[in-house]
């Protein structure tokens, strides 16, 4: 493992597992299965019931003052929960619709304060990558 990546006194081994996106995680004797998914400067990283979001943080300073815009599905999912409709308010951060992909959860998140303007889906639908899900303003 002399070129496993280090943080701080921490060292480990990624690999590529059998599936896309899957990730296997070698801490000494230690080994962990993850899932990841990368779109638009974003990588999300599925383990253990709980998703991380990883953004740029450069990527992270534009979004939190992103003008208004259409929010898109970053890679082919089902939609499990919209929690907004038209009309609505919404705050940075706060999550507008759920979807499912590779068993997963995956929380869309407000890009910036505004408003909804129309959803484009439905729970239950299956959406693909760069699909119109929300238009705020």
């Amino acid at each position: 493992m002399d070129d496993a990546p280090r943080v701080g006194p921490l060292m480990a081994e990624v690999r590529p597992g059998s599936s896309p996106g899957e990730l296997i995680v070698r801490d000494g004797d230690r080994i962990t299965r993850l899932h990841a998914v990368e779109a638009g400067g974003t990588a999300w990283v599925f383990h253990d019931g709980v998703t991380y979001e990883i953004a740029e943080q450069h990527s992270a300073r534009a979004r939190s003052s992103a003008p208004a815009g259409s929010l898109t599905a970053p890679m082919p999912a089902t939609v499990i929960d919209v929690k907004v409709k038209a009309g609505d308010e919404i705050k940075h951060g706060d999550i507008l619709i759920v979807l499912e992909a590779m068993k997963m959860e995956l929380p869309v998140r407000a890009p910036g304060d505004g408003r909804v303007v129309a959803v484009h889906c439905r729970p239950g639908e299956l959406v693909q990558p760069d699909t119109s899900l929300i238009e705020i303003l």
